[in-house]
Formats: C-alpha cells, structure tokens, sequence
C-alpha cells in the first residue's frame, strides 16, 4: 500500500472488508511491510491513527527474505519504524493506543519484576506476562533504534517507560546530547549511569565510552557535569583496592662492608659532589648498573679516578651509596622531605630497586592535598609506575578531588611547553586498563 493513500480512501478498503495488515496472514512469517509499518516510517499520523483504529497491530514485526533483520534485537516493528524515523508524535499515537482501555495488562516495571518465573500462575496472568514482555521487547528495539539515528527525545520517552538502558543506547544518546549542546541532557544522562548494569561493562566501554565522557569532560568546565563525570568514574574504577607496587630485587648480589663506606685509605675511586669528596670502590659500582659502568669507563687505571657528580646533592649521593654498600633498603633512613630527590637519583643511576623503594614510600604518602604535587614531580621524573599508581588514586577519589582548586587546576590548566603531558589522556588510559582487569579480563575480581 502506497503510503501517499489519503485517510479517506483508506478508510473506504478497510469498510471494504481490506485486511487491516495488508498481505500479512496470521500464522505465517511477514516479509513485507504492513500499511501501519509504512504509515509509521511515514510518520503519518493520520493513517496510522486510522489503522489502529481498524486493529492494526504495532507488535507485528517485518522479517527480510535474506534471513537479515535490520534490528539487532528482532523483527523491525511500528514502534521500531516510528523511533528511527523520528516520528515522535507517531511513536506516541502508538504507544497510547496499546495502553488505552488495557488497564488490567502489566505495567514495563511491574513484567520486569516479575522476571520469568511463571510456575504456579494462571492462564490469563502467563498470557499478560507474556504480552508484556514482548512490549518491552519492541521498546528496547525501539530504543535502540531512536538513538542509533540521534533521535534522543523519543529514547528518552522510552526510557521514562521503564525501559533499561543498555550501554550502547546509553552513549549514542549521551553523544547526541553532546554535539547538540543539550547541557540539561547530559546532566540528566550522566545522572543515569548508575542504572546501567556491570554486566554492559563490554569492550564498548572502553574503545567508545571513555573516550566520549572524557571529552566531554575536556570541553565543559561545568561543575555540575564535572561532577557527575567524576562519579561515573569513581564508579567504574570499582571497590577494589589500588594495585600495589611491587618491590624489585637487586639483580647484582655484590656488596662490600659497610667499613669501605667513604673509606679514603682504601678507596680507588673518588667522586666529587657539592664539592665535597666521597670515596667509593670500582669493584661494587661496575655491578651496579650501567649508569655507574659508563662513569668509570675511559678512566685510567692504577690511580684513583676523581669524577663529579652534577645535581645531586651530597647527603643524596650518601644514601644512593649506603644502599650499594649495605645491598638493600632496609638500612637506608629516608625522610618523607628527601625522598623524591633520592627517587630522581636513583633514577639517574638506573638503580631500579631503589627507585622502586622511593616510589612504594611516595605512596605512602599520598593524600588529597599531597598527591597533585607528588605526580607532578612523579610526571617531571618520568616515573610510570608511580604516575599510574597515582592516577589510580585520582579515579578512586575524583568526587572529592575535583571540588579542589589544585586537582582542577591539574585537569584544565596544563601549561603550554608541555605539550606530551596530558592528564585527562592518561586518566583514560589507566580507567580503561583497570576496567579491562576487573570486567574483561579471564581473572576477574584479582585486582588487591
């Protein structure tokens, strides 16, 4: 049927005795599109009020000959024809028309309470049950529908129903609301959140979501919408605790007595720091790391060699020793006022079991009004381990941070000659790793 067929010769088949469905027969598969598919599509609200009128049925749905359906979820329907073209006024004549005079059928909420358990009901509440959750079928496809094609009114319609978000519609609705510029939309979106399931946590999250939120996170300094982001965030960086560091062995097991310390009489080596001399032995330091081996190469041999040692302080350089001559951490005294310049040595010297002490102890010490100072001087060392510890920290918080001038100052305010530092970035990627090891990963629930 033509969909330019006016009401009144329409009205004039259907007195005809002209089957209301067009070719549909009941009890056979529908590869055509019925006349209230097409008025739908159409968006003719006068047909279809027509049609339902005369008993045509909004849940018949169009299988293609090609075993393909259009719809994701099942057969495209009136109520699916209706949300991707837009038709809001459509999609409501057809949503009040199955609920006019039914006031005995089960409301969305009420079938998705009852769940699917029918043992024990009657005839007619396993026949309501039933008809209910094929509504509720149709609207998720609908749904899904209206907001593939940026039709957020009606999914918001839908949903306001009863009808859960999936992940999927829920960020195609949120980057309609975005790019239109519908502040009170997103807010209301970001506000919904929380109704989507863990279970919709999918690879989607990751490779479309994160990147959306944080966008729009980068573009709109509204705290309202901050906030809420922050939420969603926090939310999906879960319960779990931060990942702990681990601490790095020593891989070379020389040491010397500690008398050899600064020992001028039987030093071979001297270096030269603030000025000041301290002795130390070739023999611990060419197994140190290759920091120190290249220091040493080219010197004469048979004498002592003097070496200076630039941007290092002297007491600093005294503790970088302690730990090659003692062979471990445990005997190092380091106050919370010197660790970083200790961890920016131990870094210089490629002393990665130090460095990595130095990094558990920044831990440590992370609050919120210390931990935007820490990473940035974590960020300035180049220290990975620590920054993504930290970072995990900002996301496990952020409802609190980002209400302080300093953590927001971090997030908008990047200075210009560092153009490779971009927070906001690497936020993402550590909220998608950690989403990936708690929802996606095989071993789910080991992240202590």
């Amino acid at each position: 049927m033509p969909l330019c067929v006016p009401a009144r010769p329409l009205q004039l088949l259907l007195d005809a005795k002209a089957n209301v469905e067009g070719s549909l027969q009941d009890g056979m598969e529908n590869y055509t599109e019925t006349p209230l598919q097409l008025a739908a599509a159409a968006g003719n609200f006068e047909l279809v009020s027509l049609l339902l009128e005369r008993g045509a049925d909004p849940m018949v749905g169009t299988t293609y000959r090609n075993g393909i359906s259009t719809a994701p979820h099942g057969d495209m329907n009136s109520y699916s024809l209706a949300a991707a073209h837009g038709h809001r006024n459509v999609f409501r004549k057809l949503l009040s028309h199955t609920e006019t005079g039914k006031g005995d059928v089960l409301s969305l909420e009420e079938i998705l309470a009852e769940g699917s358990d029918l043992e024990g009901r009657s005839a007619s509440q396993i026949d309501l049950i039933r008809s209910g959750k094929a509504k509720l079928k149709a609207l998720k496809e609908a749904m899904y529908h209206s907001s593939e094609h940026g039709h957020v009114d009606i999914t918001i319609d839908i949903r306001s129903l009863g009808v859960p978000w999936t992940l999927h519609t829920w960020m195609e609705s949120l980057r309609t609301c975005f790019h239109q510029q519908r502040r009170p939309l997103i807010q209301g979106l970001l506000k919904e959140f929380s109704c989507i399931e863990e279970e919709e946590y999918t690879e989607e999250l990751i490779t479309h979501g994160l990147p959306l939120m944080f966008q729009i996170l980068r573009a709109s300094k509204n705290e309202v919408i901050s906030q809420q982001l922050s939420a969603i965030f926090t939310q999906c960086y879960g319960p779990y605790p931060i990942p702990k560091m681990v601490e790095i062995k020593r891989k070379q097991s020389s040491r010397l007595d500690p008398h050899f310390l600064n020992n001028k009489e039987m030093s071979d080596v001297t270096f030269l720091v603030e000025g000041k001399p301290f002795y130390a032995h070739k023999v611990l330091l060419f197994t140190a790391s290759s920091r120190f081996k290249s220091l040493l190469a080219n010197r004469p041999c048979g004498e002592n060699t003097c070496i200076e040692i630039s941007n290092v302080k002297y007491h600093i350089f005294q503790l970088v020793m302690q730990y090659l001559y003692f062979g471990a951490t445990e005997a190092l005294h380091i106050r919370n006022t010197e660790v970083m310049e200790l961890l920016s040595a131990a870094k210089f010297f490629q002393l990665e079991a130090l460095q990595r002490h130095c990094e558990m102890i920044c831990s440590k010490n992370i609050n919120t009004e210390t931990c935007v100072e820490i990473y940035n001087h974590t960020k300035f060392l180049d220290a990975p381990v620590l920054s993504s510890y930290i970072e995990g920290y900002f996301l496990k918080n952020m409802v609190i941070l980002i209400e302080l001038e300093p953590f927001k100052q971090l997030l908008y305010d990047a200075p210009p000659d560092s153009p490779g530092c971009d927070i906001l970035q690497d936020l993402e990627k550590t909220l998608a790793n950690r989403i990936q090891s708690i929802h996606l990963s095989s071993s789910k629930g080991s992240i202590v």
